[in-house]
């Protein structure tokens, strides 16, 4: 158990470190922020920040050598830099959590080889491949590439079999993953931690709005029943004790129409790290992801994942955050700035957070 006056080190400085490291404060850490950028976000509310390469790894070991346990807050850490900080400090959550959700397809194998269900999918090593598995699998269907890519990047839908060749050319050719295209009721996701000692402790399933592939709204509760929510939950939890993970991680379902035994879920991607759709935590939770990912990482009993509020958060993208004064003025409302210098467009500058009573969350999204 890392004890309060410990240093934490955290690779990247967006707003999920910068939210990391002002948890870790308030539970008596200090944070070493590691990233390739200058005067980046979560510098701002670090004890010290090392602005280095990935891949250099003489800067890796000092920053190592300088902390009691090593977090991330984006998941495509380079396999190389996990392995020479994993020589100098713990690296919480591990390797092989990391390695499994940087590859879409050893993903999809892993979900598969434990039982939870998923769209169809293939490995799209070349062309020919592509051409027989979307003859297989079929259309509409979605190309992505194995790693990197969010919000929509990375990615280009097939609606026809002669729209195969062309949406791999927009991928840049590069190794990819063909899934099935869902045709699903509304997108929910958990956020999910689990322990040094194995306990864990998974939050209300929160119901999630897109726009232009980017998080927009998430309401919390989800507006499903609670045996549902129940089985999403069941589900979170038992891909993190698979893993034998340690730390928050956010799990991504689709709910599909019912059949013989009600509403069915499948499991789109999962996030080794805190996430987007888990923002509500902070206001409507006693624990928020971000303290909870600080207990877990630090070996420290997890708190409740109970909520006290209903929510609806939603991100302030680009120009939105310019809206920054009326918004601070509205009764019931957290407003949350990351301190990024320029608003450019689909850059994700803040978030809010508005609470109503237990049962009372709105019924429809913006």
């Amino acid at each position: 158990m890392i004890e309060p006056g410990g240093r934490i080190g955290i690779l990247g400085g967006g707003q999920l470190g910068r939210m990391l490291a002002i948890a870790a404060a308030e539970l008596g850490f200090t944070c070493h922020i590691y990233c390739p950028e200058e005067n980046a976000p979560a510098t701002d509310v670090a004890a010290t920040s090392t602005c280095a390469a990935y891949e250099d790894a003489d800067a890796l070991a000092r920053f190592a050598d300088s902390v009691d346990v090593v977090t991330y807050e984006f998941e495509n850490v380079p396999a190389e830099t996990a392995r020479i900080l994993a020589e100098h400090a713990p690296v919480r959550p591990g390797v092989v959590a990391l390695a499994t959700a940087q590859d879409r397809i050893v993903e999809k194998n892993f979900l598969a080889s434990h039982d939870i269900p998923t769209a169809p999918f293939a490995d799209i090593p070349d062309e020919a491949t592509l051409v027989e598995a979307v003859a297989r699998i079929g259309t509409p269907s979605i190309l992505k590439t194995r790693r990197f890519g969010y919000d929509g990047k990375g990615q280009a839908r097939i609606d026809t079999p002669a729209d195969a060749i062309a949406a791999y050319e927009a991928i840049g050719r590069a190794p990819a993953i063909l899934e099935g295209f869902v045709h699903f009721e509304r997108e929910i996701s958990v956020i999910v931690a689990r322990g040094r000692n194995g306990a864990t402790a998974a939050y209300d399933p929160v119901e999630n709005i897109h726009k232009h592939h980017i998080l927009d709204q998430s309401l919390a509760p989800a507006r499903i029943s609670e045996a549902l929510a129940d089985k999403a939950r069941a589900i979170a939890s038992h891909i993190v004790t698979d893993l034998d993970y340690v730390g928050v991680m956010g799990v991504e379902m689709f709910v599909l129409g019912t059949d013989e035994g009600g509403p069915r879920l499948l499991v789109n991607e999962i996030a080794p790290r805190v996430h987007n759709s888990g923002h509500w935590t902070q206001d409507a939770c006693a624990i928020s992801q971000f303290e909870q990912h600080i207990r877990a990482i630090c070996g420290w009993p997890l708190g409740s994942a109970t909520r006290h509020s209903d929510a609806v958060m939603t991100n302030l993208i680009g120009e939105d955050a310019h809206d920054w004064a009326r918004l601070a003025g509205q009764s019931d409302t957290a407003l949350h700035l990351y301190g990024k210098a320029e608003a450019r467009k689909g850059r994700k500058m803040g978030h809010f957070t508005r609470l109503y009573p237990l049962g009372h969350a709105p019924k429809t999204l913006r």
